[in-house]
């Protein structure tokens, strides 16, 4: 894994970067509310990722100062545009590291991230060629719900009533390929025994289906 600094939109984010040998396709983690890359859940699906044969970046959507700021006021990570700007950035670059040259590049979106993974795939149809939300909040891309043209899998837990609620009404507004699959047992952060397992298999099956090619 290398350990990288990347422009994006006009500020450098910390990242960290694995590509394998052959690897089918690049996967960007876009991660939730207050996290980072260094998140063990994102963390964890980032390894599952690799030995399935991807390529993984995570990369903090704010800077260090950022992070300071947002501790205390706790809004930049509910600015769903600049995230999704900063992914763009990152799904640009990624285009011209030479690992992942020639790779199909997609997301993996959770809580608020998951949102900004949507908008960021509105903007970037010919860049992006799937996105998997875990415990998201689609709701929170707003119009760009309807720009979504890529393969999307929603991946909320049983018990996660109210964020499984708004994944079914977003899925309406989705025009591309959406599927929605409730991992039972499962609350928010997917803490439960085997449930973190299961998105990440569940993920890893929606990238071999759609990224490579």
């Amino acid at each position: 894994m290398e350990s990288v600094r990347i422009p994006a939109r006009g500020v450098l984010l910390e990242a960290d970067v694995a590509v394998p040998e052959a690897a089918k396709g690049a996967v960007l983690f876009a991660h939730g509310s207050g996290s980072s890359r260094l998140s063990p859940r994102n963390r964890f699906v980032a390894g599952e990722l690799r030995t399935a044969g991807f390529g993984t970046v995570l990369a903090d959507l704010l800077t260090r100062e950022e992070e300071n700021v947002d501790t205390v006021t706790g809004t930049l990570r509910f600015d769903i545009d600049m995230l999704a700007a900063r992914l763009v950035g990152l799904a640009d670059w990624l285009q011209g590291y030479e690992p992942a040259a020639g790779l199909g590049c997609g997301l993996f979106g959770a809580s608020t991230g998951a949102a900004a993974a949507l908008v960021a795939a509105a903007e970037r149809p010919d860049v992006i060629r799937a996105v998997v939300s875990r415990g998201g909040r689609p709701d929170l891309a707003g119009d760009s719900l309807a720009a979504v043209r890529q393969p999307t899998l929603l991946i909320v837990g049983g018990r996660d009533q109210e964020v499984l609620r708004l994944n079914r009404e977003a899925m309406r507004e989705i025009p591309g390929q959406t599927r929605l699959d409730v991992v039972p047992g499962a609350t928010h952060l997917f803490e439960e025994p085997g449930t973190l397992e299961r998105v990440a298999h569940l993920a890893g099956d929606w990238f071999t289906r759609h990224l490579p090619g």
